[in-house]
């Protein structure tokens, strides 16, 4: 099983030109009062810029469900016969599609900061091409009519209009090697 590390989300949209190094702020989406974060695109045709958004009473969010997901794999480019527990982590901004649009290595963060060594640079490519084949069944911000959001916003099947964004997500991945078996853990 995958989830972000935390289970947290930033919406994104109108992303133009290459965001990797925005910041985006994450926000718990289990809370009703979610705080997203939008990105939208620069005027100037650059980098997307981040802007707050606070779902309305009327509006739900409905999390990206991963469904194709293959493991990261060294294989024979990491000669280590030996490697204890070492988490790297990426940023994944998943498009409104579903389709993973780039990851970004994160290293600040104390769980993360392995990544930022240069003999793990392996273990960071690994994930990032096996993060660039998973698929999602896209977030979406669920639109009900006034009055009438359900008790579970996140379930948009009796909403109005059904707005897929896309969200940045966060996963940690730990390798280890043992004796030359490398095994990979997905947080």
């Amino acid at each position: 099983m995958r989830w972000p590390l935390p289970a947290s989300v930033a919406l994104v949209v109108g992303v133009a030109g290459c965001a990797g190094h925005d910041r985006l702020t994450t926000v718990d989406s289990r809370a009703e009062t979610v705080g997203h974060q939008r990105l939208r695109a620069d005027a100037t045709g650059g980098s997307g810029q981040v802007e707050a958004y606070t779902l309305k009473p009327s509006e739900g969010y409905r999390m990206p469900q991963l469904y194709a997901a293959p493991d990261p794999v060294l294989g024979e480019r990491d000669p280590r016969r030996e490697l204890p527990p070492t988490t790297v982590c990426l940023q994944v901004v998943v498009s409104a599609d579903g389709a993973v649009e780039r990851s970004v290595p994160v290293s600040d963060r104390s769980e993360c900061i392995a990544g930022a060594a240069t003999e793990n640079r392996v273990l960071v490519e690994a994930a990032q091409e096996a993060v660039a084949m998973w698929r999602y069944s896209p977030a979406a911000v669920c639109h009900f009519a006034a009055g009438h959001a359900p008790a579970d916003r996140s379930d948009c099947r009796d909403a109005e209009r059904v707005e897929p964004v896309a969200v940045s997500l966060f996963y940690a991945f730990t390798f280890e090697i043992v004796h030359g078996q490398h095994t990979v853990k997905t947080r």
